[in-house]
């Protein structure tokens, strides 16, 4: 169910003070405010204004108030309203020329969050989960990459706080599409994967942040040392696969500092090497099946 619109009609014309502000010729003001079921405002909520034709014109969060004011061309619009924890809600508007459309005050109610996987052993499904990684070059552009061969299993407990997972990464699959930029990246000064042939993350605290969230704390190992790391984990429920398999779907990111594994870039760059920037985003879509 959508949130409860309180006003259930949109009012044209100059009010309050929004009256005296000066707008482009052809452009009306659109707001609204958005509110939890216990009337208390919820802040950097999102909201996305589309035309007619579904293209997206604004979008931008609540203020600590709970408003969201935004100058809009004239016409009709569609506006969706999306919050972590509640059901997302939908209206339309029409702004006039010089006018102000309010959309009035949006009552946003509680989701249910999605069903968690049965207990048991389940396993990362490859074919379609992805790690990948995100890193700045020195003085060029963003580096993008993905290992393409992993593994990993976890045992779901009945209470999801107790369950533990192991995944196991092959570091010589590491692959930024450059074969030149991946052999060194492989090599000693960096990944080392004669030395240091995978990387190993285990995990046994899990920890329900609200809503669809979950922080999963465990030990990485890379590059031979071994770093308490937490996954910022969103959690996207069960489904079915093609062969009507049971299956459930998460995305998870973190960020990890290079100088934190001994990977020193410093001594690189004394050496003239151009390498990537300390620090570097990792993202993972993951999926799991019941371990067969």
């Amino acid at each position: 169910m959508f949130g409860r619109w309180r006003e259930k009609r949109t009012h044209a014309g100059r009010v309050g003070p929004l009256s005296a502000a000066v707008m482009p010729p052809g452009a009306g003001v659109l707001t609204c405010r958005v509110l939890d079921p216990v009337n208390e405002p919820v802040r950097n909520a999102e909201l996305a204004i589309s035309d007619v034709m579904g293209r997206e014109v604004v979008s931008g969060g609540t203020d600590p108030f709970g408003s969201f004011v935004a100058t809009v061309p004239v016409g009709e619009y569609r506006l969706a309203v999306s919050a972590e924890g509640y059901t997302p809600y939908r209206a339309t508007a029409t702004v006039g020329d010089g006018g102000h459309a309010s959309i009035g005050e949006v009552t946003l109610q509680v989701a249910q969050p999605p069903a968690l996987p049965d207990p048991g052993d389940w396993e990362i499904e490859p074919t379609h989960s992805s790690i990948a990684f995100t890193a700045r070059h020195i003085g060029l552009a963003r580096v993008h990459g993905r290992f393409n061969t992993f593994a990993g299993v976890l045992r779901i407990a009945d209470a999801m706080e107790q369950s533990a997972m192991h995944v196991v990464i092959d570091a010589a699959s590491i692959d930024t599409n450059v074969q030149m930029r991946d052999d060194h990246l492989r090599s000693g000064d960096f990944l080392d994967v004669h030395r240091f042939p995978t990387l190993e993350f285990y995990s046994d605290r899990f920890v329900h942040k609200g809503g669809v969230r979950w922080a999963v704390t465990g030990a990485l190992t890379l590059h031979g040392v071994t770093r308490t790391v937490t996954l910022d984990v969103e959690y996207l429920g069960i489904g079915n696969g093609m062969e009507g398999e049971t299956r459930a779907a998460c995305r998870a990111v973190t960020e990890l500092h290079r100088d934190d594994f001994t990977v020193s870039w410093q001594t690189m760059l004394a050496r003239g090497i151009a390498v990537v920037g300390p620090s570097i985003e990792i993202a993972l879509d993951i999926q799991i099946v019941p371990k067969s």
